[in-house]
């Protein structure tokens, strides 16, 4: 299939993006240096397009009824403005996907991972009942503007019926920018204060060179929202979630509030529901290896001569300056402090398990 691009396509390449292949589009991995990016976006605010992903709307009678049926996630308690994450899972509890659930005064917008969001939207077509619509918002961009600086930057041009200081971490609200209605949520996916800013496509291309109009403010790429990501612990679908991963091995079981552990009634309940009672038989957890060697997905875990699991992300932390990755183990060789090696290119790498985040979160709560 021919690679999609994004509304910003030519916007990144006057501005040196180099551009790659990824979840079907071709998008800027970096423009000035990857550990750059990183640094500065710790230090400032960085702009990353995530426009590949997938922005979903679902409304109509009983919207609320119909995603709880698909999704282990307590709408009752998803005030106006407030966004949740969750899960989609298959009928035995595997993870299809990770997503943002928004309640906005119309019905509930979704945000699902560029790479999944065709089978998604097929999936959740075919589970949703006729009185409840799904519409692909694909005529919308999505802008992350992440970082400390974050704030500020966005502060001096965003204006809306309550003040953008109002928006706490996980809360959402509509907003002007610079002429152009946004949907503006302080989320994001680096563990730095940000927001992300969902606009029509024909106007991202202004939103873009409004926000890096800021002097706080560069274009990012790909390859620092990935080593980001990693220092705050987060799982990437595709890499540390699948199909083959439950909820409860990738320690995101805090998705699956009280009442839907109480009453079930969503795809994989009872096998789920059965782990949160006795214990995955794997974890996913944080290593530090020794060393300047980075640890990569697919490297398999070792306790003496024992294969005991596999890396599913890794890579060298700007920040600590040293190789990190996240891993899937044994749960009885999970504990924290515990030594394992890594195998790479024939040689073995110590590493300890260290919690998680690596990197402090800094969200605004």
């Amino acid at each position: 299939m021919a690679l999609l691009t994004l509304p910003l396509d030519a916007w990144h390449r006057a501005r040196g993006g180099r551009m790659v292949e990824f979840a079907g589009y071709l998008m800027p991995v970096q423009y000035e240096g990857i550990i750059a990016e990183h640094q500065w976006t710790r230090e400032n605010a960085g702009l990353f397009d995530v426009s590949h992903m997938g922005q979903l709307f679902v409304s109509g009678e009983d919207a609320d009824a119909a995603l709880e049926a698909v999704l282990p996630i307590d709408l009752a308690t998803l005030k106006l403005g407030a966004l949740r994450y969750s899960l989609l899972l298959d009928a035995d509890g595997g993870i299809l996907d990770d997503l943002i659930v928004s309640r906005w005064r119309e019905g509930l917008f979704l945000v699902v991972n560029g790479a999944t969001k065709w089978d998604d939207i097929a999936w959740l077509r075919e589970q949703l009942p006729d009185a409840v619509t799904l519409n692909h918002l694909d005529e919308r961009a999505l802008l992350a503007l992440q970082g400390p600086a974050a704030f500020a930057a966005l502060d001096r041009l965003a204006s809306g019926e309550h003040p953008l200081a109002a928006l706490t971490f996980m809360r959402g609200g509509r907003f002007m920018l610079g002429g152009v209605e946004a949907w503006i949520s302080r989320s994001g996916y680096t563990g730095e204060d940000g927001f992300e800013i969902s606009v029509p496509a024909e106007a991202a291309v202004a939103v873009a060179d409004l926000l890096c109009g800021a002097p706080e403010v560069k274009p990012i790429g790909l390859g620092a929202r990935d080593s980001l990501r990693l220092e705050a612990g987060l799982p990437l679908y595709g890499h540390d979630l699948s199909p083959e991963t439950d909820p409860v091995s990738a320690d995101l079981a805090f998705a699956i509030n009280k009442r839907r552990r109480a009453e079930g009634g969503f795809p994989g309940a009872e096998r789920i529901l059965g782990l949160l009672t006795s214990g995955a038989p794997r974890r996913r957890i944080g290593l530090s290896l020794e060393g300047r060697m980075a640890a990569r997905e697919g490297a398999k875990v070792f306790a003496g001569d024992r294969e005991v699991g596999i890396v599913t992300s890794g890579g060298f932390s700007p920040t600590l300056q040293r190789p990190i990755a996240m891993a899937y183990v044994d749960s009885d060789l999970a504990a924290e402090g515990t030594a394992l090696s890594l195998e790479m290119r024939g040689k073995r790498l110590d590493a300890r398990i260290v919690p998680m985040p690596f990197v402090p979160h800094r969200y605004h709560r």
